[in-house]
């Protein structure tokens, strides 16, 4: 009678364990479906936005847009209100354009933490777009195509910033070129496709 007794309450302990190790492989597989719904779900950024302005004492303005192309980023700038000449034109670590001086933009976004250099060497930051060049009347329009630059991943510039600078960008003083005061930034936020 006791090994029956026995018997019976093994079998039912082995029946208990196989319903709840189903029932949470059941809540495991639920959720893995749940987060991967809601993954796919997120619309894949394809363009970004800065509205550019004037730090202080300074008149700049302007929009630079960020397209997707391929595995590539198109970047366009239409700026006014510059002094002519070349300006150091960079994506800075940090979307905050709210001090007077710009400074709350941080530094250059290097994110593999290497030196400034031109764009498209073989060293330098991912935010390191170069110069623009304004003409007589103070506007600049430039079209450029960036492969370090991304919408996620370790090199998003989602969130961060566009500083342009009073002076040129050398591409060999560190840690920055030496372009001189930030007259303009603008925060980089996702925009309609």
């Amino acid at each position: 009678m006791k090994t029956l007794k026995y018997f019976t309450t093994f079998l039912f302990l082995i029946l208990f364990l196989i319903s709840y190790q189903q029932n949470v492989q059941g809540q495991v597989s639920s959720t893995s479906k749940h987060e991967m719904k809601m993954k796919s779900s997120q619309p894949k950024i394809v363009k970004a936005i800065a509205v550019i302005n004037g730090t202080k004492g300074n008149n700049v303005s302007g929009i630079v847009t960020f397209t997707k192309e391929n595995d590539k980023i198109k970047v366009v700038a239409d700026i006014t209100g510059l002094t002519p000449g070349k300006h150091g034109f960079h994506i800075h670590e940090y979307g905050d354009c709210s001090s007077e001086d710009g400074s709350s933009a941080g530094g250059h976004f290097n994110p593999d933490k290497v030196k400034h250099g031109a764009p498209m060497s073989s060293m330098s930051h991912v935010g390191d777009l170069g110069n623009i060049e304004a003409d007589n009347n103070g506007k600049v329009h430039l079209e450029i195509t960036d492969s370090l630059l991304s919408f996620s991943g370790k090199h998003s510039i989602i969130g961060r910033s566009v500083v342009i600078h009073s002076g040129t960008d050398d591409f060999v003083s560190q840690p920055a070129g030496n372009a001189g005061s930030r007259i303009a930034c603008g925060v980089i936020g996702i925009a309609k496709p």
